[in-house]
């Protein structure tokens, strides 16, 4: 018989992690992770650990369309400990064809199973783009277009993400002329809720807090206008930018690999998209390392989450800003003195020169006079005697 662990619930799972050298510590420390990031409560942890070590952990199948794996590739990269393998623990991961070790009629065979066991809990992850033009025949898996494959997986989940920018809004894949028709997975899935993850790639912690947070509570995070989580989209990466105090001191880089590029100042005039991008890159940043986000290593951010701009706009194209409010103005590095013209100094010297001499005329006139009424006092006085 299995013993309880602290958290409660199997101690199946917290011993895989220890024989992989992750301790109790670390684990828990992922799930305060993942509860902080989709903004639950500190008492949240432990049942968000409680749930994770039950053995019926949240079914996931995982498609994948137009795109370049970057998002999986994100997942696999985190370490300290390792996210990747957490994830796969805390969820059944029931069928992803990247790291599937079946193939053919067996990976087929699995989706069917998975769903049909699942039907109405499992959470449907979609990686890329849906390509609807030709009746969606720009893409095909196991000879069932994309197209086909999202509306029968997503229409028996419980929950629907999609992760990346290619599957929220088309991404890379949708720039012009899109000849594919390369199409986001909740214009695709009408009707249906479904959450947007985007990111060129999102943080894997923005996915893991939204399945534990389904899995535990049975609810989804808050969502924006785009269906986006609002732990993750609320605010620009302006706003909570390390270089933020930069910006608002007028100190910018002016080229890259220029003085103020090495002291680490704005990036906002070599094209910066973060006053209109709408992530929490700046506060989450990946691998797991402090820095490892564009921004973090002296790159302008390219606006990856936003429709408008990546793929749409010019790299290091300078972008307004939607929200001009002090401090968020645009202060020159270096303020512009005025100069004095010839011809303003021509003038104030006339200006000058006239008051100069009408003060003296008057100095004359006062002089004068006060000669005036001496010499009429004087006369009084002699008149007198």
């Amino acid at each position: 018989m299995e013993k309880e662990n602290p958290v409660g619930g199997s101690s199946a799972l917290l011993a895989r992690l220890e024989a992989r050298g992750v301790s109790r510590r670390e684990f828990l420390r992922v799930c305060t992770i993942a509860a902080a990031a989709v903004g639950l409560p500190a008492w949240s942890v432990g049942r968000i650990a409680e749930a994770a070590t039950l053995a019926a952990r949240p079914s996931v199948i995982w498609l994948h369309f137009q795109e370049c794996t970057g998002c999986t590739e994100s997942l696999l990269r985190t370490s300290h400990p390792a996210v990747a393998e957490l994830i796969l623990d805390l969820i059944s991961l029931d069928y992803h064809e990247t790291l599937f070790a079946a193939a053919g009629h067996q990976a087929e065979a699995a989706l069917d199973d998975a769903m049909a066991k699942n039907a109405g809990k499992y959470v449907c992850v979609i990686e890329g783009a849906i390509p609807v033009k030709e009746n969606g025949a720009y893409c095909r898996i196991g000879g069932r277009t994309a197209l086909d494959l999202a509306n029968a997986v997503a229409g028996k989940a419980g929950a629907i993400i999609a992760i990346g920018s290619c599957a929220s809004w088309g991404g890379v894949a949708s720039a012009d002329p899109n000849p594919t028709g390369a199409t986001g997975a909740p214009a695709v899935l009408k009707g249906k809720a479904v959450i947007s993850l985007p990111g060129c790639p999102p943080n894997p912690y923005n996915l893991l807090g939204t399945v534990l947070q389904y899995a535990t509570f049975g609810t989804l995070p808050a969502l924006d206008g785009m269906g986006r989580p609002k732990f993750a989209y609320a605010r620009t990466i302006h706003e909570d930018c390390p270089r933020r105090a930069h910006f608002d001191a007028g100190r910018f880089v002016e080229r890259f690999g220029d003085e103020n590029h090495r002291l680490g100042y704005c990036l906002y005039k070599t094209g910066c998209k973060g006053p209109k991008t709408y992530a929490n890159c700046s506060q989450q940043h990946f691998a797991e390392v402090v820095g490892a986000w564009p921004v973090g290593v002296g790159h302008p951010c390219v606006g990856c989450t936003e429709k408008s701009m990546v793929f749409h706009e010019p790299l290091y194209a300078t972008v307004e800003i939607d929200r001009p409010t002090p401090p968020d103005t645009y202060p020159p590095i270096h303020a512009d003195h005025g100069g004095v013209s010839t011809a303003a100094v021509g003038a104030a010297g006339i200006v000058g020169g006239a008051l100069l001499g009408a003060g003296v005329m008057n100095a004359r006139k006062l002089g004068k006079d006060a000669k005036e009424n001496e010499r009429k006092e004087g006369e009084t006085k002699q008149e007198g005697k």
